[in-house]
């Protein structure tokens, strides 16, 4: 693997809450254009590690290195998502009185004040745009619709679709397809693939069979550390990762 290729690093990182190490000399390495899945049990690490990549927490020790060399412990959270890194929590949070037109036009990476969308008028740059979201997220027969009448799988493609808005380099996705139908947890997986079809992704999640249909290299976390990488055959055979996580 050549250094130009890698997108993210983290080596060495440690983070404590009150005498509890959440992280513990982790490191992760993920290549410009490639989508991994993170699992592990609660408590391994996995949201603290997100929290670190965004800005939200600094670790104790390590470094955690972005792009061309960009060290994300030395940046606060705006200076971070700048840089082109765009994070989804696990409850969606959208506009709900607003169209889902206008959810995507409002998150469109610009000059998105308050001021702005009052008096500004869409381009057609803008329109195309946030008509390639809509496609790409299966949302276009539903754009005129306000964002409360969506289901919660697609509130949940809606925030993705917003994040996509923002043109970032690395999206982190968190559970996303917790509370979703088969039909929908099928449709998602689909929907992460496309999008890494142009930039790279990390999906932390617990639903196995979702883990499979994205078809890519897994990363286990256990007690603030990767205890196992590879694919999901691969991980999923593993003794460590049996014991701590996947159960006899």
């Amino acid at each position: 693997m050549s250094a130009a290729s890698t997108l993210l690093h983290l080596d060495g990182v440690s983070v404590s809450f009150d005498g509890f190490r959440a992280l513990n000399a982790l490191s992760f390495t993920l290549n410009e254009g490639e989508m991994r899945a993170v699992i592990g049990p609660n408590g391994a690490g996995k949201t603290t590690m997100m929290d670190v990549i965004t800005g939200k927490t600094r670790p104790d020790e390590g470094t955690v290195i972005f792009g061309e060399g960009a060290d994300l412990t030395r940046m606060d959270e705006p200076r971070i998502a700048a840089l082109g890194i765009g994070r989804k929590f696990q409850k969606p949070t959208v506009f709900e009185p607003h169209s889902v037109c206008d959810n995507l036009l409002l998150a469109l990476k610009g000059d998105r004040s308050p001021a702005f969308t009052l008096f500004a008028r869409e381009t057609a740059a803008e329109r195309t745009r946030v008509e390639e979201i809509l496609y790409i997220t299966g949302l276009a027969p539903f754009s005129d619709s306000l964002a409360a009448s969506l289901s919660h799988g697609q509130k949940q493609w809606l925030e993705i679709g917003m994040l996509l808005a923002q043109d970032p380099r690395l999206l982190l996705v968190d559970e996303p397809v917790a509370g979703m139908t088969d039909a929908e947890t099928e449709q998602t997986a689909g929907l992460l693939r496309e999008i890494n079809r142009t930039r790279s992704v990390v999906v932390v999640e617990h639903d196995m069979v979702f883990v499979r249909a994205l078809e890519v290299n897994v990363t286990v976390l256990d007690e603030g550390h990767a205890i196992a990488e590879g694919s999901i055959d691969d991980v999923s055979s593993d003794p460590r990762v049996i014991e701590v996580y996947l159960g006899r």
